[in-house]
């Protein structure tokens, strides 16, 4: 059974994430599976717009393999640059493409589930969606062009998302800017009919619904606006209410050197996908000779601990220094975009 099902109903090409067993985690193959589709679908006159769904009743996407990230760490093969190299060129096709690509973001979509998702024309949510980019909790950060989308919602809340790495519900992916339309759960099998024979913009308006009230509009969410992580938690602490202490626990959790890299990302993000994604690139890959990260997903899914040992300090490199290395020029190369442009010839010359 193929990880991946490319399908044509109607006017509608139809992306079904089917790892249900994995909650649809992505591979490389599936990136370049999804990038090979939606290529091909982009001059293809029979194609009106585009649905990516997850199989499965649990949700879209858990994000990338971390799994196989960890054997990679260990054993510095190659393989996550060449699944990164993928992903975020399939991050910056999603967010160009011309025509409507609409994902249906019910149930879990975290990590490399928000970038294929949350970079799209049309996003929707429903009552069970959980969204999230929980990389802090692993020693990594928002990656998949996520500390551009963070750094464009409203600052308090776009920063609460990113070093909290908590998940948020329908009205508070809308809020941030994940998510454009809430829609109940039990009307989406309609809602993907309807698709198949009417444009989205005719169709969504039919089946918008109210979400249920989010928390990111509550006056503590506000302590993320100061630049200093001890006048959060003061904040965080002294508003009393129950969501703003998790939110002080989560922090807390949060692996350090990693939210110190969150920090910068974010600062210099948000204005172009594509520069935001090459920054992220180049951190990500230098990332992997950072001892926390690698510490980070043993503790979450390897020995399953939960309690993982950050390294504090790393001999001769300050915080500032520590994070300034994840900047590094690459022995393979920052990112391009050469694959979107090879496919794409490819598919044309074989028309």
């Amino acid at each position: 059974m193929s990880d991946l099902r490319i399908e044509q109903h109607g006017s509608l090409g139809v992306i079904t994430l089917n790892r249900p067993q994995s909650l649809n985690a992505l591979t490389t193959d599936m990136c370049r599976g999804m990038l090979t589709a939606l290529l091909r679908w982009r001059n293809d006159r029979s194609i009106r717009q585009v649905v990516v769904a997850g199989a499965g009743d649990r949700g879209l996407c858990a994000g990338g393999d971390i799994v196989a990230i960890y054997r990679d760490i260990q054993n510095r093969e190659g393989s996550t640059d060449e699944f990164w190299r993928i992903e975020y060129q399939l991050n910056a096709l999603i967010d160009e493409y011309p025509k409507p690509y609409i994902a249906l973001m019910d149930g879990i979509v975290l990590g490399g589930g928000i970038g294929i998702s949350a970079h799209g024309s049309h996003r929707v949510v429903t009552e069970r969606s959980k969204c999230g980019m929980p990389e802090v909790g692993i020693g990594f950060f928002p990656d998949v062009g996520g500390t551009h989308l963070l750094a464009r919602a409203p600052r308090a809340a776009g920063r609460y998302a990113a070093l909290t790495g908590l998940g948020v519900g329908a009205a508070d992916a809308i809020h941030l800017g994940l998510a454009d339309v809430y829609v109940e759960s039990s009307r989406l099998p309609a809602l993907r009919q309807a698709l198949t024979e009417q444009p989205v913009d005719e169709v969504l308006p039919l089946f918008r619904g109210d979400a249920p009230k989010g928390i990111l509009t509550e006056p503590w969410i506000l302590a993320f606006d100061h630049g200093e992580l001890e006048q959060i938690h003061r904040a965080l602490r002294q508003s009393g209410d129950p969501d703003a202490l998790k939110a002080d626990e989560a922090l807390q959790r949060a692996c350090p050197s990693a939210v110190h890299l969150v920090n910068r990302l974010i600062g210099g993000a948000g204005k172009n996908l594509r520069l935001d994604l090459v920054r992220e690139f180049r951190a990500a890959i230098n990332r992997l000779d950072d001892p926390d990260f690698a510490e980070g997903i043993r503790a979450a899914v390897i020995d399953k601990d939960r309690s993982p040992q950050w390294v504090r300090s790393l001999p001769g490199l300050d915080p500032e220094r520590r994070t300034a290395a994840h900047f590094a020029p690459l022995p393979g190369g920052d990112l391009a975009f050469d694959l979107i442009a090879e496919f794409a010839a490819d598919n044309e010359g074989a028309k």
